[in-house]
């Protein structure tokens, strides 16, 4: 018996796991642990330049450290997926990222008893590759209302080292600068022509 544990042993000892490299496991992740059926993508675009999809509807800029602008977050609809993306530019990258969409007056957005947004408990969330200064979400529009709003949330380094960053909108009711932004599934009508 003695002789069969430790060969079991040796055998589970031996096996070894596989690594893939971030280069692999970057350019598509499908983060899915509260079982919400999203896709994320990061890129490194060249010269962090913001992609020229005619098919942007929405865009705000996405605010570091309360003072500086550190990119762009964007919002595009392709009738069956809502895609928002977030783009830095100049020396800006990206680290993590986490995003919540709900009702706007509905308490969808998890807060704080205070106000201040939960930003562990947002639905939509992932960590990034170094060097990342693109991230895009790919999220169903199923269970999106007409009337949303949505705090896009990201960790980015810069200039000016680590920083907190959101997209900018309407400032939380808490004591914090967090943001969430208010929009329409109808701002994204084909027929609109999209507005910066």
């Amino acid at each position: 018996m003695l002789l069969a544990l430790t060969l079991n042993l040796i055998v589970l000892l031996g096996c070894t796991t596989e690594l893939v490299s971030n280069d692999e496991a970057s350019t598509n992740k499908k983060t899915n642990t509260d079982n919400v059926d999203y896709t994320v993508t990061e890129n490194t675009v060249a010269d962090n330049q913001n992609s020229t999809n005619d098919e942007v509807c929405f865009t705000t800029n996405l605010i570091a450290g309360q003072h500086h602008i550190a990119g762009t977050v964007t919002v595009e609809n392709d009738g069956e997926n809502l895609i928002i993306t977030y783009t830095t530019n100049g020396d800006w990258t990206i680290d993590a990222t986490h995003l919540s969409i709900g009702g706007c007056d509905d308490g969808s957005i998890p807060t704080t008893g205070s106000g201040n947004p939960k930003i562990g408990h947002f639905e939509y969330h992932s960590t990034h590759s170094d060097g990342v200064n693109q991230v895009t979400y790919t999220i169903s529009l199923d269970d999106i209302l007409e009337d949303y709003c949505f705090a896009a949330h990201a960790e980015v380094k810069g200039p000016t080292g680590g920083e907190t960053a959101w997209a900018e909108g309407t400032e939380f009711s808490g004591n914090s600068w967090a943001m969430y932004v208010e929009a329409k599934l109808s701002d994204c009508d084909e027929n609109d022509p999209p507005s910066y």
